[in-house]
């Protein structure tokens, strides 16, 4: 099965709310790897790897956002896949 990395970067309300939290949780219980990281301009980046349908679902939950979140604008770029294990908070 082909793998899809893709690069997602978030804008909006999302520090301070468990953006990053809840999408590791939707990560791991889609079976994909990679990462959610705050970065300095009040974005967060996230990089999902793994089988099509689950990197798409999880496209689809962070341009929703979690509870308590309000996101604005998602940009999406697909990258290179990675060798990378688990899915980390940054």
């Amino acid at each position: 099965m082909a793998k899809l990395c893709i690069r997602i970067q978030v804008e909006g309300k999302v520090q301070g709310v468990f953006f990053r939290k809840n999408t590791q949780k939707r990560a791991l219980e889609l079976g994909l790897t990679g990462f959610a990281r705050n970065l300095p301009d009040g974005s967060v980046e996230v990089l999902a790897c793994g089988e099509h349908k689950a990197v798409m679902s999880l496209c689809d939950f962070v341009q929703g956002g979690p509870p308590g979140s309000e996101v604005t604008h998602t940009n999406q770029t697909e990258v290179a896949c990675q060798s990378v294990t688990g899915f980390e908070v940054l």
